[in-house]
This record gives structure tokens, sequence and C-alpha cells, in this order.
């Protein structure tokens, strides 16, 4: 089910948590079975400002949860 909803949500704008409470959002670009995430025009965002990260991959056992686009 979780990889369906990856593969549907390629291309799109995710919002990813983080382990240490970061909040990443930018386009899903591919993931592979361990949940490592390719991401681009990605941010780190937090209620006071957002830093651009650009192109970024994203260890698997890092990530808390994954929120695809509303659909």
């Amino acid at each position: 089910m979780a990889i369906r909803i990856l593969d549907e949500s390629a291309g799109k704008i995710v919002l990813i948590k983080l382990k240490g409470e970061k909040i990443i959002r930018g386009v899903l670009k591919g993931f592979d079975q361990h949940m490592n995430i390719l991401l681009e025009e990605s941010e780190e965002v937090s209620e006071e400002h957002s830093k651009i990260l650009g192109t970024i991959v994203l260890r698997g056992d890092n990530v808390v949860l994954i929120s695809p686009p509303p659909t």
C-alpha cells in the first residue's frame, strides 16, 4: 500500500517529517525499498522560515512520516 501511494505521488510535492522534528517539502523524484527518497526543489520548512535545499537524498531510516499531496 505504501509503495502504491509513493508511486502515485511521483512528480508531485510531498511533505516529509524526519527524526529530530525536521520537516522537508519537495518534489518526489524517486525512492527505493528502504524508503530512501530523492527530492528535487526541496526546502526545510519551519514556523519561522524555510531554507532551500535543492536536490537531496533522504535516508529511509530517518523518515518518520511521508504526507502525499492532497487528492
